[in-house]
């Protein structure tokens, strides 16, 4: 599957509480985004598995690969294209061994003292942030700034994505900064039209993602 970073949506529950995660997230890939991430930190395994499987199904055939948020278990159940993980939600070879190499696996990395520890040949992109502090994850790590993203992301080894209170007005620095693309979340689901909100972000030139143990992810562009 390919793999396309540049609009990469992050689902929040409360936020898409009016059309429903599905409908958002169907809608949201009718406007552009081009990775779907099913997070929700309050729900058990039990209940996401079934929206994940319904997602999963709603994202055929359209080359949009579906992200689970830390719950390895859903990921599995629900044979979605990959997981997401962050520092404290277990080993990137653990992940890897149970995913098996086919599928994506994303790390949020924080600081450079992160990016020195990185397992980078089991991982095919980073997580970089929080850029500026957003209100949808209370306990995220201080804020790195533009400066600090552009920073994290020349020294990182593998393809990234820059997530943290980004909105449309920040595509361009997000982009000079070197980030492969935007994870947003209220842009769009905290929105009365997903779609529209997924269509304002500009398509820019999709990246090549670099290979890992012999598989490629290539770019495409979106339209």
């Amino acid at each position: 599957m390919r793999l396309d970073l540049s609009l990469y949506l992050v689902t929040d529950p409360e936020l898409c509480a009016a059309l429903g995660v599905e409908q958002t997230v169907r809608a949201a890939v009718r406007g552009g985004v081009s990775v779907v991430q099913l997070r929700d930190k309050h729900a058990a395994d039990a209940e996401m598995i079934p929206l994940a499987r319904r997602l999963k199904a709603a994202l055929a055939g359209s080359g949009v690969p579906l992200i689970i948020n830390d719950r390895l278990e859903v990921a599995l159940a629900s044979r979605a294209d990959g997981l997401h993980i962050g520092q404290d939600d277990g080993e990137v070879a653990d992940a890897r061994a149970a995913l098996g190499p086919d599928a994506i696996l994303g790390l949020s990395v924080q600081t450079h003292e992160q990016l020195a520890r990185l397992d980078a040949g089991r991982l095919d992109y980073l997580g970089l942030g929080p850029v500026f502090a957003t209100a949808t994850k209370q306990d995220h790590a201080a804020p790195l700034g533009v400066d600090g993203l552009a920073a994290l992301a020349a020294a990182s080894p593998l393809p990234t994505v820059a997530i943290g209170g980004l909105k449309v007005e920040h595509v361009e620095a997000v982009r000079r900064a070197g980030a492969g693309g935007l994870a947003v979340v209220s842009a769009i689901c905290g929105t009365p039209d997903p779609e529209a909100a997924a269509r304002a972000f500009p398509p820019g030139r999709r990246r090549d993602l670099r290979h890992r143990e012999g598989r490629r992810f290539s770019a495409t562009r979106r339209s």
